[in-house]
């Protein structure tokens, strides 16, 4: 960019938009990878139980839903860092390669333990796809166009959210829930193997995926994933989702062994200053793992207490996942669109405002004498919360990061996401079965366990103003 460019930028009614003929390959291509990651993942979340049931697998169930947010450790470091040595179409092809191989894997599992392994690679698909695909957009837009594209990529969630989740439920009741898997194979198989081909045919110098031309050669960019790191980090995430699923000496043994991984490895996976909020990069990746592991816990607490102790039907608990994941979506949009002009930190510290509400109104609804409608809308307004200021705390690490840099801040961020789902949830199970093993009522305990809740979305809203993006951040990172 010349400093004439610098001092003259084209006005905002004349720049190229995201489906204009420079970028409407790749908007499209990232929108049909996030359209089939999101069916899968909300067709195939429900059946898990009826799965686990089938193969005699209940007791092992955390395991089954931990193992895909421990290997997503994994595959967004392996992920993030081979985007940065390559580019980001290559870990993006074989993640959706993994995708198909892992729903045949689950399709055909024949005990508890095979379903597992099933969950433990797509967790390593999606941890690549979703770095690559973050990757890639910061490789390939300009930074006025990310915020579109993130918005984009939340939309694309729509359909999937409102399909998905119903039809899986009526082919696991009409056939089974191994047809759900083998259908999603067939469905997702074709246009991966549609993608692949695209991708290979970009060219790899001006293709809308191509690194930036600045990128330093091969051997001076990112030293290779520290994988036995990644390893290890998601080994200490497995073992303590198992070990939260029990209050017994034992799983307290895995508990202990999986904080001790994640203290000891978690730092060299993540910027330096992550956990003290230090200016920049850090906080922004801190403020990724607050919200995501509030918003987590919120989606698998509230809907546990209300199907078990409120006695809601299962099916309008499902009317609030929908609900949420289109005002996400619609949240998501309006922060591009809308909103583009206002600071992204601050639109942080809204959304952070807005999910503190919604936690509040799951601690009102564990009351007995108040509706339990009160806490299932703490599900959609949360998701309100996310939707504004997911994309905001990505387009600000972007903004922090050197060109050379985006898959390993993308990496970073989804490290910390997963890590913050992990340490959330555990540490809101741990509270709720030590209330209940120390006389507490189940909806008291749940009561206590949501309130501490509001303890990181406030530290979100404190904290957005330190990851904003100053001048010294704009030269960094090459914008001016």
């Amino acid at each position: 960019m010349t400093a004439k460019q610098t001092l003259r930028p084209l006005p905002s009614d004349t720049r190229p938009g995201i489906f204009s003929r420079q970028y409407a390959a790749a908007t499209l291509t990232f929108a049909t990878v996030m359209f089939l990651t999101g069916f899968a993942a909300l067709a195939v979340v429900p059946t898990l139980p009826t799965a686990a049931e089938d193969l005699n697998g209940v007791s092992l169930f955390p395991l089954v839903a931990g193992s895909f947010v421990a290997a997503s450790l994994l595959g967004g470091v392996l992920g993030g860092h081979w985007a940065d040595r390559s580019g980001a179409r290559r870990p993006l092809a074989l993640g959706m390669i993994l995708s198909v191989v892992t729903l045949l894997v689950s399709a055909s599992s024949v005990s508890i333990w095979q379903l597992v392994a099933g969950r433990f690679v797509d967790g390593l698909a999606a941890g690549m796809v979703a770095v690559s695909v973050t990757t890639a957009i910061g490789q390939s837009y300009p930074e006025y166009l990310r915020p579109r594209m993130l918005a984009m990529m939340s939309a694309s969630w729509i359909i999937p959210s409102l399909v998905g989740p119903p039809v899986a439920g009526v082919v696991a009741e009409v056939w089974s829930w191994r047809t759900v898997f083998y259908g999603l194979a067939v469905l997702t198989a074709l246009p991966a193997i549609a993608l692949v081909a695209v991708l290979r045919k970009a060219p790899s110098g001006e293709g809308a995926e191509a690194p930036p031309a600045d990128l330093p050669p091969a051997e001076e960019r990112a030293s290779r994933p520290p994988l036995v790191v990644a390893g290890m980090l998601s080994l200490g995430a497995a073992l303590g989702q198992y070990g939260v699923s029990g209050w017994d000496a034992r799983h307290l043994l895995f508990v202990v062994a999986g904080v001790a991984l994640l203290v000891v490895f978690a730092p060299r996976l993540l910027p330096e200053g992550t956990w003290r909020s230090a200016r920049g990069l850090p906080t922004a990746v801190l403020l990724r793992g607050l919200t995501s592991g509030t918003y987590f816990t919120v989606e698998a607490l509230v809907p546990l207490m209300l199907i078990t102790e409120r006695r809601v039907a299962a099916v309008t608990v499902g009317v609030a996942f929908t609900a949420s994941a289109v005002l996400w979506a619609v949240a998501s949009w309006a922060q591009g669109k809308l909103l583009q002009d206002v600071a992204r930190h601050r639109l942080v510290t809204v959304g952070a405002l807005i999910m503190a509400v919604s936690v509040a109104f799951a601690v009102a609804g564990s009351f007995s004498g108040v509706s339990p409608l009160l806490a299932m809308a703490a599900m959609p307004l949360a998701a309100i919360g996310m939707g504004m200021l997911d994309p905001c705390v990505t387009v600000l690490s972007l903004s922090h990061s050197a060109p050379d840099r985006l898959g390993h801040t993308t990496s970073a961020m989804q490290t910390n996401m997963n890590l913050g789902q992990v340490v959330v949830l555990a540490f809101a199970t741990a509270v709720l079965n030590a209330g209940l093993a120390a006389g507490t009522s189940r909806l008291g305990g749940y009561a206590i366990t949501f309130s501490l809740l509001l303890v990181p979305t406030l530290l979100v809203a404190v904290l957005a103003v330190r990851a904003r993006k100053d001048d010294r951040s704009r030269v960094s990172g090459g914008t001016a």
